[in-house]
């Protein structure tokens, strides 16, 4: 590789992209994203210049790690550390190349506006690398304040960022106008209908009193799926099988009622691709394939790596005979949209 293919900023990016893929710790992951952050400001020859000085440093958001892999990337080759995660990244899953490569965008993922780790623009950018042709925004909802959830001014704010983002990103690429909103114990939304109503995409789910009995937790789940705005119902089933949040058993509710609704008012199943959430169980997906709904494979991502959490998903939907025409975000944009605003 020649000097002139080795990019800091790019080199930093990967670097945290291979990190969040495998889920490393946060922290570690946020000084590479700020360093290339700060790489953006400054001048190329003065990166070089200080590169060779020694003086990287006195960039905010520059440290001892961070400026060794810009260091690296000036005297022209591939730094150890991006080769070596590039080494051992491999395919996060077996099988499911197929799904995964007719899959054309996520339905569900976060930035920083709610519990995400990084800017619109960055997961927006991450996903057109990555090949998806759109991307839906999905931030949280008021009420799941922990999440730091948006108001209605919030997100009246947020729908400008992502329309400047997709004149920045003319072209091949389309944000859509998202939201994961909250299914409040009585079945209702929890954001106003007018605010639905400039969406896109709605994803509902359950985020609260996950263990309600099952009859109420029914009644919820279908109040939701019988509103008109829900178009995807989001980790049905709200478990934790793994991970550092520890685990966390499976709501109850009347799978075979539940999901007969969501086929008869077209609301697509998510089968959500994050590892700790492996959600909805296989035997639940097999109820709702009978059942005859709509999938949508997500990700779920709240940080840029994590948008290849999609591989996990893919291989579940292909192993458990899930029809890819089934599947929404196998459908080019303007299907979608006709399907989500239908």
């Amino acid at each position: 590789m020649t000097s002139e293919q080795v990019d800091p900023v790019h080199a930093l990016r990967r670097i945290a992209f291979l990190l969040e893929r495998r889920l490393a710790d946060s922290y570690r992951i946020k000084a590479y994203r700020g360093a290339a952050a700060t790489l953006l400001t400054v001048d190329a020859d003065e990166v070089r210049d200080r590169a060779r000085a020694g003086t990287l440093r006195e960039l905010p958001g520059v440290g001892a790690k961070t400026a060794g892999i810009v260091e690296e990337c000036v005297a022209g080759g591939v730094p150890d550390y991006l080769a070596e995660l590039e080494k051992t990244a491999g395919p996060l899953a077996e099988g499911g190349e197929r799904y995964r490569a007719a899959l054309r965008g996520d339905l569900h993922t976060h930035s920083d506006w709610s519990d995400g780790g990084s800017p619109i623009e960055e997961m927006a950018m991450t996903a057109r690398e990555v090949g998806h042709s759109y991307t839906v925004l999905t931030d949280h909802s008021p009420r799941l304040r922990v999440a730091n959830g948006l108001s209605v001014a919030r997100l009246t704010q947020q729908l400008e960022v992502v329309d400047a983002v997709n004149e920045h990103l003319r072209g091949d690429f389309r944000l859509l106008r998202g939201i994961e909103v909250d299914i409040l114990e009585d079945g209702s939304l929890d954001q106003t209908e007018e605010m639905l109503g400039r969406l896109d995409v709605v994803v509902a789910s359950v985020h609260s009193k996950l263990r309600m009995d099952r009859a109420p937790m029914t009644r919820r789940m279908l109040g939701a799926v019988r509103t008109a705005r829900t178009n995807v119902l989001g980790h049905c089933t709200g478990r934790l099988i793994m991970g550092g949040r520890g685990t966390r058993p499976q709501s109850e509710f009347d799978a075979a009622e539940v999901f007969a609704a969501c086929a008869e008012h077209q609301v697509a199943v998510e089968i959500n691709s994050r590892p700790e959430r492996c959600d909805p169980p296989d035997d639940l997906v097999a109820v709702a394939l009978e059942a005859g709904c709509l999938f949508s494979i997500d990700s779920d991502a709240h940080a840029p790596g994590q948008l290849d959490f999609l591989a996990y998903g893919a291989e579940r939907a292909e192993r458990l005979g899930v029809p890819l025409d089934r599947i929404v975000n196998t459908w080019p944009v303007d299907r979608l949209l006709a399907w989500a605003n239908g």
